[in-house]
């Protein structure tokens, strides 16, 4: 009896097993879509030998082709949505040849408990003889070509494009690849296997005819891989690559929701079943469904006349994920020997970081390749133009290379001048509305500056729409071409002054002849304004000119006069010279002070003051500034207003008594003065104040050599008490267990 009952208790713990098995397969089957039989078991039929150079081409394409595993499934998207584009091509004229598969798309179906993941399209699919041709022949012309090619530094890119080695990618994430394969000229569903090594097999497919038509690719993960079994690295890689392929591609995804669910019947202790009081219960289900993830369709591949406003706002907040709609965009396409069309934009404002991280900002062009996002890391826009957005999608350009590779492509540069060109005739559109200029000039017009200053192919026209603040109007900005045409009568020069603000600027003592004698002057309060005018020393043949600097003309000097003047301060001139023979150059009459007594004036080829204090304030520089030291050491020129009461009563002082040691301290003072109200920093501020000092003694009776009566008090030394209080506890070593 004893042994029956252990032969009834094994009987049921195999039927339980059995009961578990069962169910461990339903739940595959759950997670898997209705009526999905992925091609697990080895293939039964012919074994073909790849060719011999087969490993070092697939060395390549993983060493060499591809610096990320991830572009795998780039590579099979854009291979399923090319054979969908050739079967709905054929239909344009034979309605007949999608038969009963007229759904066109892609599908993705991960199996985790099998680390499988599968890529299907109803496409234009293979019979066995063109799955031996496509995946069994890596070059048509050759393997050893094609090797030749890849190691050929000086290749033709585009050549290496031609030879189609996107779907070897697979064996950077799996060691083994099934291929199922109908077209609809083989009555019978093929498929073809590898695992990388020396050969393949292709035979009929034990499923049956499982597909209709299309072709099926099904990858073995390494489990190393088995990221890309996650449904969202899986949607992610869809979105980054493969957001505007034309065809819908679906993801089978595990998703959760929320349901009611009927309240429970509870029981009294009579055993009658009572109704409790309606209560909303939920509760939590799983379950698996196809999502579309390429929703966003590719609105640059239609023309611009067939597109509104809002078209391509709504596309570029789906494209940017920024809320703000565009200032400007241009929608452009490229004919002739390289074909391309691009959606580039402007947004509303500069972001906070604008061209402070400049590896951040240059990636914001996007490059397709057949509507399949290849990189955003190239060199399509000079960082100037770094503020702008957008795409560019070519026909021309190889899919299946590095990014490495493709910034050589001799068709980048092509599309790299197109594209330069638009952006500035968007700019320049957008200059048409100058309240909208305006706008934009705020938020990235020291980028047009950079572009005047690196862009010397592009400088006069980016000169031309440049803004500046102008004494001709307080709030307004103005150009060089509109300051051209309010120029007075002989005006030899464009006139402007460099500064940290405009009220120092309007302020400073430059200004005074020039603006006093209706002259209008440009305000250049930005840092770039500096670089701006190095680069651009005259506009339309009119030379520019800093009044901070010398060379000043007016064009109505009158040089008996002014020669009068000179000798009438020749002696202070001569005096001051020799007296601050450490600090100047020399010392001449002003023709454009007015008000104030002095001005230092830079060399005509050294820094004005705003310059110097811009190289003292680079962050990033290191050691010594031999550059800014140079034109610090140069001496500059001291002007002198001949009008000023000041020096008219110095030139009397100096030929009195010359060698007044006051009269020599007040010239120095006055000379550091200037320098400062100039836009100069002092070197020796020390020395500036206690030359001050002095004056403020000599003139309220204060000896030279009276100190401050100031007692010291010693700070007392610490109790032992207070030091005991602060003392650091002794770190107590323990033993290691």
């Amino acid at each position: 009896m004893r042994s029956v009952g252990i032969w009834l208790s094994i009987l049921f713990a195999l039927l339980g097993l059995a009961s578990l098995s069962v169910h461990a397969d339903a739940v595959v089957a759950e997670e898997l879509p209705p009526g999905f039989q992925p091609s697990t078991t080895n293939v039964n039929g012919d074994k073909f030998e790849f060719q011999s150079d087969n490993k070092r081409v697939l060395n390549i394409v993983i060493n060499s082709l591809y610096k990320s595993k991830e572009i795998f499934l780039r590579e099979i998207v854009s291979n399923a949505a090319d054979a969908i584009d050739k079967i709905r091509f054929q239909s344009l004229t034979q309605p007949d040849i999608l038969g009963e598969t007229t759904d066109l798309a892609i599908r993705i179906v991960a199996d985790k408990e099998r680390k499988l993941l599968i890529i299907s399209d109803t496409g234009i699919g293979m019979n066995a003889e063109e799955l031996k041709k496509n995946l069994g022949t890596i070059a048509r012309s050759g393997t050893s070509e094609f090797i030749s090619l890849l190691e050929d530094k000086n290749a033709d890119l585009n050549m290496i494009g031609q030879f189609g080695v996107g779907f070897y990618s697979v064996f950077l994430v799996c060691d083994r690849v099934t291929v199922a394969s109908k077209s609809n000229d083989s009555p019978k569903q093929y498929v073809w296997e590898s695992t990388s090594e020396n050969d393949f097999t292709i035979g009929e497919d034990a499923r049956g005819n499982t597909l209709g038509r299309g072709t099926e690719i099904t990858l073995h993960l390494k489990d190393d891989a088995l990221e890309f079994l996650e449904d969202a690295r899986l949607g992610e890689l869809i979105t980054k690559y493969s957001e505007f392929i034309t065809f819908p591609i679906y993801l089978w995804k595990q998703k959760t929701e929320t349901m009611e669910v009927e309240p429970d019947e509870e029981s009294n202790e009579d055993g009658v079943e009572e109704v409790a009081e309606a209560k909303t219960k939920t509760e939590s289900r799983t379950y698996h469904a196809w999502e579309r993830m390429n929703q966003n369709k590719p609105i640059w591949a239609r023309k611009p006349a067939e597109l509104d406003g809002e078209d391509y706002k709504d596309f570029y907040k789906a494209f940017t994920k920024d809320h703000d709609e565009p200032m400007a965009w241009t929608h452009f396409q490229a004919e002739g020997d390289n074909e391309f069309k691009s959606i580039l934009f402007v947004p509303k404002r500069a972001p906070s970081n604008f061209l402070q991280k400049l590896e951040e900002s240059m990636k914001k062009v996007k490059l397709f390749v057949r509507r399949v996002f290849i990189t955003d890391d190239t060199d399509l826009l000079p960082r100037w133009l770094s503020f702008i957005t957008g795409l560019v999608d070519s026909d021309d350009l190889p899919l299946n290379v590095s990014r490495e590779t493709l910034q050589k492509h001799a068709l980048l540069k092509s599309i790299k001048k197109k594209m330069i060109a638009k952006a500035i005739e968007m700019i320049r559109n957008i200059a048409n509305d100058e309240s909208k200029y305006l706008e934009f000039f705020k938020q990235y017009g020291v980028a047009l500056k950079l572009g005047v200053v690196e862009d010397t192919k592009n400088k006069d026209k980016l000169t031309k729409i440049l803004r500046f603040h102008s004494s001709h109007s307080e709030d307004g900005m103005t150009t060089f071409g509109e300051y051209k045409k309010r120029m007075r009568s002989k005006q030899p020069q464009i006139y402007y002054v460099t500064g940290p603000n405009l009220e120092t600027l309007k302020n400073s003592p430059v200004v005074e002849v020039p603006l006093a004698r209706g002259y209008e002057v440009l305000y250049l309060v930005d840092p770039m304004d500096e670089y701006v005018v190095q680069a651009v020393t005259q506009f339309d043949g009119t030379p520019l000119q800093s009044l901070s600097k010398g060379g000043l003309l007016y064009g109505d000097e009158d040089a008996d006069e002014e020669g009068k003047v000179k000798e009438e301060f020749s002696e202070l001139s001569s005096w001051l010279q020799s007296t601050l023979t450490d600090y100047i150059e020399a010392v001449v009459v002003s023709t454009r002070l007015a008000k104030s007594p002095t001005a230092v004036i830079a060399n005509k080829m050294g820094l004005s003051g705003n310059m110097e204090k811009i190289m003292n304030a680079q962050a990033l520089q290191s050691g010594e500034n031999y550059m800014l030291k140079y034109y610090q050491s140069l001496k500059k020129t001291l002007e002198i207003n001949p009008f000023h009461p000041l020096i008219k009563a110095l030139s009397e002082k100096v030929k009195q008594d010359e060698k007044s040691p006051e009269l020599v301290q007040l010239a120095v003072v006055l000379y550091q003065t200037t320098l400062i109200r100039s836009g100069f920093e002092l070197s020796d501020s020390h020395d500036f104040a206690g030359r001050v000092e002095q004056i403020l003694r000599s003139n309220l009776g204060v000896s030279a050599d009276a100190e401050a009566e100031f007692t010291v008090v010693p700070a007392k030394e610490r109790t032992e008490d207070e030091r005991d209080a602060t003392a650091m506890p002794e770190e107590v070593e323990h033993d290691e267990l």
